[in-house]
């Protein structure tokens, strides 16, 4: 959870000084534009990038700090309360339910992708994996689930899913 935090807020901070110098400079040539498929200043540009009012990058920033101090508090062994690991979890659900519907609009209606939405999305479905285990990992009717590894299947097929829905777009 700690890796996944820190690669999504590099990504959503490096977005955000993408978005900066496109609004100081329109025309500038963005390091994340690679060609039609996958560029940033179709997707920074487009209104579904700043869905909450904020560009979406500074609320992934906000959400991958708070995740990344839940981590780091996680991986030194210490303990959170319930209610602040289901208020976590609920917010992870959030990010993943807002980063399906992203990359849905920047796939079938923006039509480009911004390379650092994949980075983030893959922190948030890893995020969300790592949170879902900790929290029911001592119900009994998830133990099996768990130790067999299903979970991590569940993750993996549904990543493949958006990554197949949206190859079939630009291929």
């Amino acid at each position: 959870m700690v890796l996944a935090s820190f690669v999504g807020l590099t990504s959503a901070f490096w977005q955000l000084m993408e978005k900066l110098q496109l609004l100081k400079n329109p025309q500038h040539a963005l390091s994340c534009n690679f060609n039609s498929t996958f560029n940033c200043s179709n997707v920074l540009n487009a209104h579904q990038s700043s869905a909450l009012g904020p560009p979406n990058s500074v609320i992934g920033i906000i959400m991958f700090t708070f995740f990344l101090g839940i981590g780091l508090v996680l991986a030194t062994g210490s303990q959170i309360s319930r209610r602040l690991a289901l208020l976590a979890q609920g917010l992870a659900v959030f990010m993943l339910g807002f980063t399906l519907w992203f990359l849905f609009e920047s796939t079938y209606r923006i039509h480009s992708v911004c390379i650092f939405c994949l980075f983030i999305g893959t922190s948030v479905l890893v995020i969300n994996g790592v949170l879902k285990r900790h929290n029911w990992q001592d119900n009994p009717k998830y133990k099996k689930y768990f130790k067999s590894g299903l979970d991590i299947f569940f993750w993996a097929i549904l990543w493949l899913i958006v990554a197949f829905a949206m190859l079939l777009k630009f291929r």
